[in-house]
């Protein structure tokens, strides 16, 4: 340990004076292991240390290093150990294969995160977030130095354990002692961590730029012919919440128990029913319940497609019976207008709503242009039932967004840009309501699989409701 100190130390990647960190502090020490690469010797000995600071306990079947310092450690860790290793995109391209998290893997498998250091976990955070988007587990992550300034507790706060070769204070001890620094340089580093113990995650904005001035909801309200338009329009308001969280779970008893958690800090909880392997049909009246306890609104995933006599079978009838516990469901439009009639036929005279699917916000979909136009024209000649769209990008459509009285609703929502390996493509809360314009993002993955969704529910609901207040000056 004190050797691989003094080689940094003697390569000059440990550095004291005036630095500003990526958490926004500025620090009296700065940490460049990217020098690490022009030493190979120095290098192996890194990734072999990492192996070492692991406990048996930890378990993982492939590895991914934090873009780009730990790129070249994490691949000398997959060498060394005979450990796969994938790779995160920093930007995902808009050509060639979308995928932000490259290389073989299997969904459900562990994937323990490599970095160099740990201030706040930002970077940890932002790479966690697309491997577990693309189906991977992470439960582990393993630095070299952890500047003991929060990074520990926000990566635990988030379901990960962090595993450090060396703390900072140590190291500036070794160094010490060893004759490298002198007692004022260390007293002055000691100082500084004592004085920024807690260090939060930064929250990654996009630059600001408004899709186009919003009314507030409570107005927008008032302009809605639809009850249950109005009324999510009246909940956004009153519970200050622009979040929908997408509940794609297994089973009867998840769905529950995540709708109880997430339900203060929700406008709308969406539903893919027939995912459900242990249906009941008492699940209806149990949602409902819980609905009514938190205030929200519940919007079955169903994507209508057939024809106007089809749908209206498959709205009321079947094993489901979704106009019974459903606020609100959704169609494309590609049978026409008759599917619109067809559900409105069963759903208006009990106030129920339609989104039409105008976008989709997996990569390659057909539905923009002419078929967005179409659903526009469907909808405002059904205004009486239809409350709005699933759409990605409303601020580019020709015209700008339509009436005020429709609502947007945006999927694929994560705390960072990317996408997963099936096509999805994620945005972040800021740009969906903010640059595209949206009025509720719905999330899923980011939600579902945090440690604590009932924490992460709120930090998107933050993040959301913050984009609307900024939007609407």
């Amino acid at each position: 340990m004190e050797s691989l100190i003094l080689q940094l130390h003697d390569i000059a990647a440990v550095k004291f004076g005036n630095f500003k960190l990526k958490s926004g502090i500025s620090s009296p020490m700065y940490i460049d292991l990217r020098l690490a690469v022009s030493y190979p010797s120095l290098l192996r000995q890194i990734s072999h240390a990492i192996v070492a600071t692991l406990p048996p306990s930890a378990r993982y079947d492939v590895v991914c290093g934090v873009p780009y310092t730990a790129l070249p450690i994490a691949t000398c860790f997959s060498v060394s150990s005979d450990t796969p290793m994938v790779m995160r995109r920093k930007e995902v391209k808009d050509y060639g294969t979308l995928k932000a998290i490259e290389g073989a893997f299997e969904r459900n498998q562990i994937c323990l995160i490599i970095e160099d250091l740990v201030t706040s976990g930002a970077s940890v955070l932002e790479t966690a977030a697309p491997l577990r988007a693309a189906g991977l587990e992470v439960t582990d992550a393993v630095v070299m130095i952890d500047r003991e300034q929060g990074g520990r507790e926000n990566l635990a706060e988030n379901g990960i354990k962090l595993h450090s070769m060396v703390k900072l204070s140590e190291m500036v001890s070794i160094l010490k002692k060893k004759g490298k620094v002198s007692t004022e340089t260390e007293k002055m580093v000691m100082k500084f961590l004592k004085e920024n113990q807690k260090i939060p995650v930064p929250v990654m904005r996009a630059p600001p730029k408004k899709a186009r001035f919003r009314l507030p909801y409570e107005e927008r309200a008032n302009m809605v012919k639809n009850p249950t338009g109005k009324k999510l329009f009246e909940i956004m308001a009153q519970k200050q919440t622009n979040l929908c969280v997408a509940a794609d779970v297994a089973t009867v008893a998840e769905l529950l128990d995540l709708a109880d958690k997430v339900g203060p800090e929700i406008c709308m909880l969406k539903t893919h029913v027939d995912i459900l392997t242990d249906f009941a049909p008492d699940f209806g009246s149990k949602l409902r319940s819980i609905a009514e306890k938190h205030n929200f609104l519940i919007f079955e995933d169903r994507k209508f497609a057939d024809i106007g006599n089809t749908v209206t079978m498959q709205y009321e009838g079947g094993i489901y019976h979704i106009l019974e516990w459903a606020d609100i469901t959704n169609a494309h439009i590609i049978s026409g207008p008759g599917i619109v009639d067809g559900l409105k036929l069963k759903g208006l005279p009990q106030g129920r709503g339609l989104f039409l699917l105008a976008e989709m916000s997996s990569s390659g979909s057909f539905a923009k242009g002419d078929y967005t136009a179409a659903a526009v024209k469907i909808a405002q000649e059904n205004s009486d039932f239809v409350i709005g769209f699933i759409s990605v990008n409303p601020a580019s459509w020709p015209g700008g967004r339509v009436n005020p009285s429709f609502i947007h609703a945006t999927p694929g929502v994560q705390m960072v840009i990317g996408g997963d390996a099936l096509g999805q493509q994620y945005n972040t809360p800021n740009s969906v309501i903010s640059d595209r314009g949206s009025d509720i993002i719905i999330v899923g993955r980011g939600i579902i699989k945090a440690a604590n969704p009932a924490e992460a529910a709120r930090h998107y609901r933050l993040q959301g409701w913050d984009a609307y207040l900024d939007s609407c000056k």
